[in-house]
């Protein structure tokens, strides 16, 4: 069960291309790790998670930038929620989506890697859209922030406000 009432879906994005190994085609399994780490985490929660990485087999199965664009719009606009690791450095096709998610207005959780400079339109973007920050210097470990997250961003994108002891989050 979901972490969060009432959220059945969930966009995953990331950067891909730059990740993949130009020998096999194909993202190795450091650069896979964080993805799967994500993924099975929601799906043990009962969430629909739409993400490009598995789609098209972690490289082996490349789509067509006429197929694989209209699809990941698609996905965001159908899924309840947004999150991504904007990636450092940054990675052009997850800034596209990140657009793409906040003009639908969905609520976005990054999570961004301690220590790195994000461009100032990922740093300010909560200005515009309902989006919640989470820093970490590992994936796995930062599940639970990433739950709370993502709790509040969409409490917050349907304007619910939820007590809580100071510092909760």
């Amino acid at each position: 069960m979901s972490t969060v009432p009432d959220l059945r879906s969930v966009f995953l994005a990331g950067p891909f291309l730059q990740l993949l190994d130009p020998a096999t085609g194909e993202m190795p399994g450091d650069a896979r790790a964080p993805f799967d780490i994500l993924i099975k985490h929601f799906e043990a929660q009962g969430l629909s998670v739409h993400n490009a990485h598995r789609r098209e087999a972690w490289g082996a199965e490349l789509m067509r930038p006429e197929v694989c664009t209209p699809l990941d719009q698609e996905e965001i606009r159908k899924a309840d929620a947004f999150v991504a690791l904007p990636g450092f450095p940054a990675s052009p096709g997850t800034h596209v989506e990140l657009g793409w998610a906040s003009a639908f207005g969905k609520p976005i959780v990054l999570l961004l890697e301690r220590g790195r400079q994000y461009t100032f339109l990922v740093q300010g973007l909560h200005t515009v859209a309902t989006v919640e920050y989470v820093e970490h210097t590992d994936v796995a470990a930062a599940l639970p922030a990433l739950d709370r997250a993502l709790r509040r961003a969409v409490d917050r994108h349907r304007g619910v406000i939820r007590p809580g002891p100071a510092g909760s989050g």
